[in-house]
């Protein structure tokens, strides 16, 4: 039985402004998405075509390739200011999309912006998708982007000591995978990891994982469907690895300043707040935001709504003082 949303205790309540925006978001990412919806997904959650991005902006993008999980060519932007040489603060960042769909250029509104306002450059990564792509392909690709990136800073233009992993929705899980491989692995030093609203933990048992069923944007039934695309019969189970799913690190400590933000109307609350205490017991310098009545990537779907502004102005602050500098 279902409990109806002023019984529920674990139901948050969808902020008002942000509620009427949900009618028109449906359109486009319905709130519980199965595996035959992902084609649709595909073509629906498509970035927007590359002139237009260039004509909003005032920036220049090279498009390269990199060897990802063995030795398979990747696709990777780096897009940079439009008049810049010097080398500059950067930020590595991968794309949401429930580990499914989106593409290197989807959700990237906002960084666009950094890179204008601060003058840094983006290296946005096509890691490869689930299902055809399950784990660890994805996060490999992903850790083998920051490889590349180290080892050829000098050439693409970039401060080894103004480097972060960026990423939201699947893209936080990734960013955040990749953050504690370059621990483990003595990677490329990061400054700074910057989660929103990330996806850290296939085994779904926390409150705000049941609270969101058919309603907002990617309810329990959604993140199961991602979590079984990339992980497939090893979801829940003792073989998963923190990379895959960093809610299962044991050890978080010796990782860089971290920024996690989420919504207090979604089902990854529950795990953010708990991954920011993890990284706060490990002593790793960490700034979290629940914003409240705020559903999954309403900053993407109705950035002009008040609280998807302060959110973007928290996120935006991070940034500047993180890296530009």
């Amino acid at each position: 039985m279902r409990l109806d949303d002023d019984m529920d205790p674990n139901r948050a309540v969808f902020d008002p402004e942000l509620k009427a925006a949900l009618a028109v978001v449906g359109g486009l990412f319905p709130p519980t998405v199965t595996p035959e919806l992902i084609p649709f997904m595909r073509r629906s959650y498509a970035s927007p075509a590359r002139s237009d991005i260039l004509a909003a902006h005032r920036i220049r993008i090279e498009d390269l390739h990199y060897p990802g999980h063995e030795g398979a060519s990747i696709a990777a932007s780096v897009i940079s200011p439009e008049d810049s040489a010097q080398p500059l603060p950067a930020l590595l960042i991968f794309h949401s999309g429930g580990m499914m769909f989106g593409d290197r250029f989807s959700g990237l509104d906002e960084p666009l912006q950094w890179v204008e306002r601060y003058g840094m450059r983006l290296i946005s990564v096509e890691y490869r998708l689930a299902p055809e792509h399950p784990d660890p392909v994805p996060f490999e690709d992903c850790y083998a982007a920051l490889e590349w990136v180290g080892a050829n800073a000098r050439t693409l233009g970039i401060r080894t000591d103004r480097l972060a992993v960026v990423g939201a929705s699947a893209g936080g899980g990734l960013a955040a995978g990749v953050a504690l491989a370059a621990r483990d692995r003595g990677g490329p030093h990061l400054c700074g990891q910057l989660l929103d609203y990330p996806m850290l933990d296939d085994r779904g048992l926390t409150a705000s994982t049941y609270a969101f069923d058919g309603v907002g944007v990617w309810d329990r039934v959604s993140n199961e469907t991602g979590w079984a695309a990339l992980l497939g019969g090893r979801v829940g189970g003792e073989e998963v690895s923190a990379y895959a799913a960093p809610a299962r690190a044991e050890d978080l400590s010796g990782l860089p300043p971290t920024f996690l933000s989420v919504g207090g109307a979604e089902i990854f609350r529950d795990e953010t707040v708990a991954y920011a205490q993890a990284l706060w017991e490990a002593g790793v310098e960490t700034e979290l935001h629940v914003w409240p009545g705020a559903f999954h990537a309403c900053d993407i779907f109705a950035p002009h709504a008040s609280i998807s502004r302060a959110m973007i102005h928290a996120r935006r602050d991070w940034v500047e003082r993180t890296l530009a500098r």
